[in-house]
């Protein structure tokens, strides 16, 4: 790994985003769009819906995002050439997987800080915990998305299947994470599928922080989806391609 091409790689994917004025307002502006929809849908029924499922899906929100933004990216990186030829030059495949990684992380707090404050500041959300801890967990979530999205998109040869892979990456994690039915509740093989996944810890963690905010648990469950992230960056460097065939 070196340190000064993974900050050039960085910086190139962050001028290329800058440029990209469509993809930016999906990185920052659709989350707390989404975040702003839910809290219209549940603002005038009973129950304090919004702050029961809004943690949750503070979570998954700019994992999503991250996922299919990343996977697609890279992909097209790889499908043009352009990473065939960044590797001719001395750097590693981790030295690009780690680059996109800190430029995408960079986006991912940007994202998170803007939708943690139109969610806490704007929408009333309840948060018994510090409100910047939620800004990390949801950062967290973000770079977990994009880890993920960089492992997929070494397995797809267009943007299609790319995205074609959220049924199977994404859609699974949001049914077993815990926010239709507890994951203790669940059948036995259910609960254990969903410990082994990222997103469950996620969730927790974000519902710790509007519940009784108990920090241990917060940070056992960002280490956890940390671990995950950085598995999944370990898998990418091994499974990229230089190119598409």
């Amino acid at each position: 790994m070196n340190l000064r091409i993974t900050l050039a790689v960085a910086g190139r994917v962050l001028t290329q985003v800058r440029r990209d004025h469509r993809t930016l307002a999906m990185l920052l502006v659709v989350p707390c769009v989404l975040m702003s929809l839910l809290w219209w849908m549940f603002d005038e029924l009973p129950g304090g819906l919004f702050d029961r499922f809004g943690p949750a899906l503070l979570a998954m929100f700019p994992f999503i995002v991250m996922f299919l933004v990343t996977s697609v990216t890279t992909l097209r990186e790889r499908s043009s050439g352009t990473l065939e030829r960044l590797l001719t030059m001395p750097m590693g495949k981790l030295d690009f997987l780690l680059g996109y990684a800190l430029a995408f992380g960079v986006l991912a707090a940007l994202q998170s800080a803007l939708a943690v404050t139109v969610s806490v500041g704007l929408l009333g959300l309840d948060v018994q915990g510090p409100v910047w801890l939620l800004g990390v967990v949801a950062i967290v979530d973000a770079v977990l998305g994009t880890a993920l999205g960089l492992l997929v998109s070494a397995f797809a040869t267009t943007e299609f299947q790319a995205v074609q892979f959220m049924p199977a990456f994404v859609l699974p994690q949001i049914l077993l994470c815990g926010l239709f039915v507890p994951r203790e509740a669940m059948p036995g093989v259910l609960e254990a599928i969903s410990n082994l996944l990222p997103l469950s810890y996620a969730v927790d963690a974000m519902q710790e922080l509007t519940g009784a905010a108990d920090q241990g648990e917060i940070w056992r469950s960002v280490a956890v989806v940390a671990c995950f992230g950085l598995a999944a960056l370990a898998l990418g460097a091994a499974t990229l391609r230089r190119r598409t065939p």
